[in-house]
């Protein structure tokens, strides 16, 4: 057995700092694709999560979610989501129901909306001259807002509805 070993792992190749990774981990790699590949979606994810990076946009911090920040109040069973993001000087203060999402831009203003919600293409909301916008259907699963206000974009954190 010990001869098997010292064939195996040749003390030679294993002293501090000269052991080279890079064939080893290359063969792991094709290894785990060829026997656990990445799913054709989550690829697309990826390739579309990369394509949204704007180095123009800010990315709106959440301040507010009535999940985490609001003391429970006893008899409602289902209430709203309340979550209010901040980037800069723009606020969302945003609504989520079963029934869909409302929400404002603050300061007052017109902007599009897209809501982002994975590998599908995003539904288009418009927000009105006083920052208002509503969208009938809640997102299905993890989403963020994507807001264009005149010269300036702003991109929500992902959130679970």
């Amino acid at each position: 057995m010990s001869d098997l070993h010292d064939d195996l792992f040749d003390e030679e190749d294993f002293d501090e700092g000269e052991f080279d990774a890079g064939p080893l981990e290359e063969e792991l790699r094709r290894a785990a694709a060829v026997l656990d590949p990445v799913p054709a979606e989550l690829q697309q994810i990826a390739v579309d999560a990369y394509a949204l990076h704007d180095l123009d946009a800010r990315v709106a911090e959440l301040t507010f979610d009535s999940l985490v920040d609001a003391l429970p109040v006893r008899g409602a069973g289902d209430a709203p989501r309340m979550l209010t993001f901040r980037a800069g000087e723009v606020t969302v203060d945003v609504e989520v129901t079963g029934h869909g999402l409302m929400g404002q831009v603050l300061p007052p203003q017109p902007a599009r909306i897209e809501v982002l919600s994975g590998p599908r293409p995003g539904s288009s909301l418009t927000a009105d001259a006083l920052g208002r916008f509503t969208a009938d259907a809640p997102p299905p699963g993890p989403f963020a807002l994507r807001l264009r206000t005149g010269a300036e974009m702003v991109v929500t954190e992902w959130l679970r509805a």
